[in-house]
């Protein structure tokens, strides 16, 4: 009777089994290429940080003024260390909205070796000066992955570029080339937003998320107002799940910005390009 019962349950059981089995083959091999085929560049959150040595040239004019004031020949300015970081969320599979930014900031005392004027005021060839700059950048923006596969993606940006820049030259009370030359001090400051628009992407150089390069160019041109262009190239290590190593080269941004009748308005040039080296955070 035992035995009998036995027999009896036995093709149920083998029932289920066969189920079981037949419902673990459909599912393992989706699951398998689903792991197979997952992007090596997922995620949600991803925060950037970057140390920049940056070799900054231009110049920049005040409303008035018919001549400019140049960076390196007359004020001296030398490379120096600055950063810039960003901010990514990738809200959808393809789509992004990101904060970008850094500081330009330099100041110097020098002794002019021409003959300067700046927001209407002169400062003679000689004179012991004290001048600075700042030209800080806040961009916002949104990308939209155009390709994304599993070794990298190729997205197109939009976003504004929001410069912040001050420039200001004083001199004490002094005697220059036997002339007595009075306290002077001139400033002026600009704010311009700057839409641009570019394509930007990254590739695994091997069928791991091990080591990868990425690049960018945004830039936009607007007549007789201003222009911008940036670009930089990196090579990235993944040295664990969620950190990366990045270095590269900030290849140049421009910044071109015409003074206007403003009375405080300042026009700007500015290039800044040098070594960028950082960690990236992927969450």
């Amino acid at each position: 009777m035992i035995y009998g019962a036995r027999r009896q349950r036995n093709p149920k059981y083998l029932c289920n089994v066969i189920f079981i089995a037949c419902l673990l083959l459909l599912v393992l091999p989706t699951v398998v290429r689903a792991q197979q085929d997952q992007e090596f560049d997922e995620y949600k959150i991803r925060l950037d940080g970057f140390w920049f040595y940056s070799n900054p040239s231009g110049n920049f004019q005040g409303a008035a003024d018919n001549g400019a004031v140049d960076l390196q020949e007359d004020l001296h300015f030398n490379t120096y260390s600055t950063f810039a970081g960003k901010i990514d969320w990738k809200f959808t599979h393809k789509n992004h909205f990101y904060l970008a930014g850094g500081p330009f900031s330099q100041s110097r005392q020098t002794v002019l070796n021409r003959q300067i004027t700046f927001q209407g005021q002169t400062f003679l060839a000689g004179s012991t000066i004290q001048s600075s700059l700042d030209s800080n950048l806040y961009a916002p923006g949104y990308q939209y992955d155009i390709i994304r596969r599993k070794r990298g993606h190729l997205g197109i940006g939009v976003q504004i570029d929001l410069f912040d820049s001050s420039a200001r030259i004083s001199a004490a009370a002094q005697v220059v080339n036997g002339q007595p030359q009075p306290a002077l001090s001139a400033r002026g400051s600009l704010l311009a937003p700057i839409p641009v628009v570019g394509p930007e992407f990254r590739l695994y150089l091997t069928n791991s998320p091990k080591l990868f390069v990425e690049g960018n160019v945004y830039g936009m041109y607007f007549g007789g107002y201003g222009n911008f262009v940036s670009t930089s190239d990196t090579l990235g290590l993944t040295v664990a799940k969620h950190l990366s190593i990045n270095a590269g080269y900030q290849l140049g941004s421009r910044l071109v910005v015409n003074n206007s009748s403003s009375a405080n308005r300042i026009g700007v040039r500015l290039t800044q390009h040098g070594a960028i080296a950082g960690l990236e955070l992927s969450f």
